[in-house]
This record gives structure tokens, sequence and C-alpha cells, in this order.
């Protein structure tokens, strides 16, 4: 089999990608990626000559017909997914992923590849705090940002792909990825570099936002039960109960590195914050049999802090022009939001 994926130097696809040479060695890997500065070539260390590292767009035509000609399925994960970026600057978002899915679903059509589409929970907007239930796959799409109605939009192409061509495709929808090899922009390493290197952690508003987190390694464990087992045309939810408040999560953080609980300032809030995202994987278990490996958050936060700590290498490059850059937009937290942080 050979598998083409499509942000594989970000942080969801990177460690896609690692997951699948460790369960599939039999399998051939072409990861294109744009390498964006979400992109990280060292992300694919140690995977050998299975993996091949493509630079190009997904929304290059000719350059994605060709690897899509080539391929027995394609896992589309890159993505434009920063929310206060998309604010600032709405087009890249637009380009990668509206015309980027659209140019991957043509040649998947021509060519007759299955394909599978990641996308975020952020599509169906966001939930009261005190509102019981949770987002399902029957949920109305509510998008509040120019990332999140992209997202939206390519989810639609997908459908309709299906519907009007016969593409073989599913959709995944997912809340919040945490783990090893995300970018130090997003909120858990953000916060976690910040401490390693003594910056005291600030939170937006009142810390009472709610994300529903999952480690990586369970996402990308769901995607290939749904890659091998889900229905064409269907799209399945990925969650893996992880209801926190963006205030605990800072004090398990705090803790989990042997500080206070309660070192941190809070600043003002950014604006359109969504409230809350919560996850109902009930089709993907009941139906696909899937479940997480990590059902603590803390079991998976503390590896998590464990390989930020071991893999400065990997980070630091990074570190100084994100902060340079935060400075710059005068932001001084790190939102909480974006469930696929890809690179493009």
């Amino acid at each position: 089999m050979q598998i083409l994926v499509t942000g594989g130097a970000g942080f969801i696809g990177g460690n896609f990608v690692h997951l699948t040479v460790k369960e599939r060695p039999e399998a051939r890997i072409v990861v294109l990626d744009a390498m964006t500065y979400a992109g990280n070539e060292r992300s694919l260390d140690g995977l050998g000559e299975h993996v091949e590292l493509v630079r190009g767009d997904i929304a290059d035509a000719a350059l994605v017909d060709r690897l899509v000609a080539a391929s027995d399925l394609v896992v589309h994960f890159a993505a434009e997914s920063h929310n206060d970026n998309s604010l600032a600057e709405p087009w890249p978002f637009v380009q990668t992923n509206i015309v980027g899915t659209y140019t991957l679903l043509e040649a998947a059509r021509k060519h007759d590849v299955r394909y599978h589409h990641i996308s975020t929970d952020e599509v169906y907007g966001d939930l009261e705090l005190d509102d019981p239930e949770r987002f399902t796959e029957a949920t109305a799409y509510n998008p509040s940002s120019p990332y999140s109605s992209t997202k939206a939009g390519s989810d639609m192409l997908v459908r309709a792909w299906v519907r009007s061509f016969g593409v073989r495709a599913t959709i995944s929808n997912c809340s919040n990825n945490y783990g090893p090899r995300q970018h130090i922009e997003k909120f858990i390493p953000r916060q976690i570099t910040n401490l390693i290197d003594g910056v005291r952690p600030k939170l937006y508003g009142d810390g009472l936002n709610v994300r529903d987190w999952i480690h990586v390694d369970d996402h990308n464990s769901a995607v290939w039960a749904i890659i091998e087992r889900g229905r064409i045309g269907e799209t399945y939810l990925i969650g893996a109960d992880g209801e926190l408040d963006n205030k605990t999560v800072v004090q398990a953080i705090l803790t989990g590195m042997g500080r206070d609980a309660d070192d941190f300032d809070h600043v003002t809030d950014r604006p359109g914050h969504d409230r809350r995202y919560a996850i109902d994987s009930t089709k993907l278990r009941q139906e696909l049999g899937w479940s997480p490996r990590y059902t603590s958050f803390d079991d998976g936060l503390a590896a998590t802090i464990a390989w930020y700590r071991e893999n400065e290498s990997w980070w630091r490059p990074f570190k100084d022009a994100t902060e340079a850059k935060y400075a710059s937009q005068q932001v001084v937290a790190a939102p909480a939001d974006t469930a696929t942080g890809q690179g493009a």
C-alpha cells in the first residue's frame, strides 16, 4: 500500500506517520507538506526509507494529481489551523482549506483513490457551559471564525463529491489534540515550554472555557479504524470524554511540572472566544469498536511534558520567533482552540 499523507510534517499528521510506520511497516508513505511554520522536517526523523517527504502545496493541481495517481489511500491532515492567525489574515485559510481540499478531491475522483478527510469540532460552533448536550454527527454547523468556516466548507465539499461523483471518502471531526511534536504556538506546548523557560503562564479571561481533550495517538488510532472499517460517505466524531476547562488544564501542567497550581495570571479574554466544545463519539465506538488508550488526561499530559523536556532540540529553534510574533500582535496567552494543529 502507498499512502499519501498531506500535512504529514505537522503535529497530528506527523504522529499519524509515526503510528503507521510502527503498526503497518509494509506501507510506503509519501508526505506532502508545504512546510509552513507549523511543519517540521525533524518530526519525520528516524522513520527510514519507507517515508518520503515532498515539499509542495495541496492546491498545486499538477503535483497533487501525480501523487494521488500513485497512491492507494489519501489521508488529508493539511490545514491552516490557528484561529488567531485566521482573524489576522483569512486568505491563506481559504486557499489551503477550501481550494486545497477541492484539488485533492478532484484527483481522488479522477484516479478513484480512497480518501479520508480530517476535520475539527470547531465547525459546530460552541456550546454553553451549562448545556448538557455534546456535538454529534447530526449537529448543525455553526462556525465562528475564518478558520472554522473554511474547515466547514471543506467538509461540505467532501460530502458533495461523495454524493455527486462517487468519491470513496469518509470524514472525521475531532476534539482538541495534545501530545508530542505539537507546535509551541498551541496552548499546552506553549505553557509547558514557557514553564521550562521560567515564564509564568497566562490564561485568557476567567479560564472557564471548556475544551474536549484527546491524546494525538488516540485520534490517529481512530482515524485508522475509520479508514479500515468506516462506511463510505459517513462522518465520525472522535473524542475521548476529556472535557476540561482551561484553568484546570493550566493547573494540571503547573502541578505536573512541580509548580504551585495557582502560579499563573489572568489576562483579558480574546474576541469571539468559544465557550465550550464537547464530542459525543458514541457512533465511532459502537459502530467501529474503537476506544481511547489514554482514558486519564493526567497520564497523557505527563507523557507530553516528558517529551518536551526530553526533546528541547526539536522545539527550541522556534521558541524565540513564536514569542516575538505573539509580542508583535500583543497576544499574551495561547488559545486552547484548534483541534487540528497540523502543518499545511
